[in-house]
């Protein structure tokens, strides 16, 4: 992992494209080596979530190069590695477990860590998942407990309850959410340890009622 956080520092100081051709066999090894983490992880997951069996590296990494063709932002590259694994896949917009790292700094997401669930889902699974809340609450605050070491992310809420539902439902504050991610740092003991891939996996295992929940609830308002 040192060798790994070595390299997204360089690129956070110099992201530049002649300092990265300079530094090309570093990304490989870098990347290489984050590879064997994310199969960990995609594999571990794997085991308690059949919805995400068959899934490959490919369908649960990103590109580190940046698309900057409509962005202020030229530098053209990422600071951070992850990985998501998702029923379906990365693109499915369902919800699935994410791993991030990223060097001290970076800003990106301000931090490493896990999460499980969906980030920016649109409209109609929004509506979904809170109307799922207004007449059956129970589930969701029985998932959200389990994964006693994750938080729900607050961090996009509405300021006010959206119009539609109840002001003085017992579970009202959930209507604010926008995105549905239950949240925990991955602790630096942790991360620079040979078991980090075995941890994660332990503790996505947590959120597995979550993010069924989530899935459940989004896939009931296609059919």
């Amino acid at each position: 992992m040192e060798e790994i956080f070595e390299f997204l520092s360089g690129v956070l100081h110099n992201n530049n494209r002649p300092w990265f051709l300079e530094h090309k066999e570093q990304y490989r090894r870098a990347l290489a080596k984050f590879n064997v983490i994310a199969e960990q992880i995609i594999a571990g997951v794997q085991q308690f979530d059949d919805t995400c069996k068959g899934l490959t590296l490919k369908d649960c990494t990103y590109r580190f190069y940046r698309d900057i063709r409509f962005s202020p932002d030229k530098r053209p590259y990422k600071t951070h590695f992850g990985v998501f694994v998702c029923p379906d896949g990365k693109k499915s917009m369902k919800s699935g477990y994410y791993f991030h790292i990223e060097p001290e700094g970076a800003g990106y997401l301000g931090h490493n860590m896990l999460c499980t669930g969906m980030y920016c889902p649109d409209n109609v699974m929004l509506r979904s998942i809170r109307d799922e809340i207004l007449f059956n609450p129970d589930p969701f605050e029985k998932a959200i407990r389990k994964a006693k070491h994750f938080h729900l992310d607050s961090e996009r809420n509405l300021t006010r309850v959206p119009n539609g539902y109840p002001k003085d439902h017992p579970q009202a504050e959930l209507f604010k959410h926008r995105d549905w991610l239950l949240v925990r740092d991955l602790p630096d003991d942790v991360l620079f340890s040979d078991s980090v891939a075995e941890w994660a996996v332990n503790e996505f295992k947590t959120t597995y009622d979550f993010c069924q929940l989530l899935n459940h609830t989004v896939d009931f308002e296609k059919e």
